[in-house]
């Protein structure tokens, strides 16, 4: 992108005229080609063959000209070039709500290392990632049936007391002996004894909190494994809307950690930020954000959100502890680590910016994990008796 006054017109954000010309462009070009969302950029900024899928946070090669032209209006300390080498530095870290912990502001999300090409990628990858601070290692019980957490286990090895290890437990509305064993499972694929936060995964049905809350149920479970000493902190998950967030903490339970979708589109859309953010906050509770770049990549194939937008955005809002990205290759961390070494918080004036330019789509398109079934797992929808997209495509 370049400066405005270089471009011509631009809205009332301070985005120009020629961005949105260069995300129609690349929209038009996406609705040509089946699954245009794809993860990573080569050296050569070619597409790589396989689509993201899930809670992605990869990017699709054509949004580099989206950053290409020159300095971002929104966000001047970025040059607008990755760069071909990354720079030796430290992600920062910030406090875990009030864990005493203190968490890199990006973290790897589990469900993409399983998409990743193999178990050396994913080693090579947590290894540099540790080795540029980021400590910070989501997962959960269901990813991959569990190849997921064994490559994290095993990319670990040796490395263990660098990371802080996260996983989610996946019982969708079954009893605690079902989440105890799901526990042990877990313990055993990322090979430890403990894990520093335990979650419970994909609150989004609106009967969840209720099920959680019963007897015997998920919660007690969370509380077994803390006295046990096999789980540091607890906390639960979800995406759809925040309502059920709300339902979750209002009932009382003393969760350490939540996580919720943040992102420009966000706030004008069924909006965690502003409705559950705050409560979260205000209990000290560690805020992981997800879904900066809309699950898959929408955003950013589609031109209406560079990577560095997408990504500072999430990292910046006050409250947010970590910022968990899917990244399913080298190209992908390369590329966030390049954009971290430039970030600097956000201040509110450029977070109101993006807000603004994220509110004329205020009607879920880039957002579909809140306003469609797309990013609802099979094992939930089982669980609450209802097809999934398998069985409609059926």
């Amino acid at each position: 992108m370049r400066r405005d006054c270089e471009d011509g017109p631009a809205n009332g954000n301070g985005v120009s005229r020629r961005r949105f010309l260069q995300g129609a462009a690349v929209a038009g070009a996406s609705a040509m080609v089946p699954g245009a969302a794809r993860a990573g950029n080569t050296a050569r900024g070619e597409a790589m063959e396989r689509p993201v899928a899930g809670g992605a946070q990869a990017v699709d090669p054509r949004s580099r000209s989206a950053e290409a032209g020159g300095p971002n209006p929104i966000i001047p300390n970025f040059s607008g070039e990755y760069g071909d080498k990354v720079p030796e530095f430290q992600v920062p870290k910030r406090a875990m709500g009030k864990t005493g912990l203190q968490v890199s502001i990006i973290g790897l999300g589990g469900y993409h290392l399983g998409t990743a090409s193999g178990q050396q990628e994913v080693t090579e990858m947590v290894a540099k990632a540790l080795d540029h601070g980021i400590n910070f290692f989501d997962n959960a019980w269901e990813y991959h049936k569990g190849m997921s957490e064994e490559r994290v286990g095993t990319a670990l090895k040796g490395k263990r007391d660098q990371a802080i290890v996260m996983t989610k437990v996946c019982t969708h509305g079954r009893k605690k002996e079902v989440a105890m064993q799901q526990l042990e499972e877990s313990l055993k694929r990322l090979q430890t004894d403990h894990l520093d936060v335990w979650q419970v995964h994909e609150v989004i049905y609106y009967n969840d909190p209720e099920k959680a809350y019963v007897h015997d149920g998920v919660l007690e479970a969370l509380t077994a494994a803390k006295q046990q000493g096999k789980v540091r902190f607890v906390g639960f998950t979800g995406h759809k809307n925040p309502s059920i967030h709300l339902d979750m903490l209002n009932r009382g339970y003393a969760f350490d950690t939540v996580q919720m979708p943040i992102n420009p589109f966000d706030p004008s859309y069924r909006s965690f930020e502003r409705e559950v953010l705050p409560v979260a906050m205000q209990k000290g509770m560690a805020v992981f954000s997800m879904k900066s770049m809309s699950g898959s990549g929408e955003s950013i194939a589609h031109g209406a959100l560079t990577p560095t937008e997408a990504l500072s955005y999430a990292m910046s809002v006050p409250g947010v502890s970590t910022t968990i990205s899917g990244m399913d290759s080298m190209q992908v961390l390369d590329q966030n680590l390049k954009i971290l070494h430039a970030f600097k918080a956000l201040d509110e004036h450029q977070l109101e910016a993006l807000r603004e330019h994220g509110r004329q789509f205020n009607d879920g398109r880039y957002e579909l994990f809140k306003s469609t079934m797309k990013y609802d797992g099979d094992l939930g929808r089982q669980q609450h008796n209802f097809p999934t997209a398998e069985d409609l495509a059926a």
